[in-house]
């Protein structure tokens, strides 16, 4: 397995709309291994492969406290399945340091394939909503800055470039 290098905002990379997985193989298992390592490594709950610059319609997931819950969306699909709209304070591995309310449905039908290209359904409420939404719009080439006003994204623009030409 292996770290892999989590492009950050504004890299116009992240605005590249992933390509659905035509055939799940032990490439695509091997990026959902080096995904999981690169997010616990992070550390994040979610990580989509857009974030590290693979073009592929896949997500990595684990809400749990102790890494022991890994989920995995390959072409994931999600449905409202209701018009009540939550609050959450998003933050994002591709956007680091900075948190802002985000309004989503509360919950979702999301329809994908696991690991082994199996088929699966799941409802999911809250924090889960939350992320499957988030890493979906990772996929079509959205970010949860996209949301903010356009004052708040260019801050948050800003202070990311200062950052990247203090490392470089």
């Amino acid at each position: 397995m292996a770290i892999l290098n989590i492009l950050e905002f504004p890299d116009s990379r992240l605005r590249t709309i992933a390509k659905p997985v035509a055939q799940v193989d032990d490439s695509i298992r091997q990026l959902i291994d080096d995904m999981f390592e690169t997010m616990y490594e992070a550390p994040g709950i979610g990580l989509a492969a857009t974030q590290v610059n693979v073009h592929k319609r896949v997500v990595v997931m684990d809400l749990s406290e102790d890494r022991s819950e890994p989920l995995v969306f390959i072409n994931p699909e999600f449905v409202p399945l209701t018009d009540q709209i939550d609050q959450y304070q998003e933050g994002c591995l591709s956007v680091p340091g900075f948190y802002e309310n985000v309004d989503r449905p509360q919950k979702v039908k999301i329809n994908a394939l696991d690991r082994d290209g199996q088929p699966f359904e799941m409802i999911a409420e809250g924090l889960l909503a939350v992320c499957i939404q988030h890493e979906c719009d990772h996929l079509n080439g959205k970010l949860f800055v996209d949301y903010l006003s356009s004052l708040k994204r260019d801050r948050i623009k800003k202070k990311l470039e200062k950052l990247h030409r203090q490392q470089a």
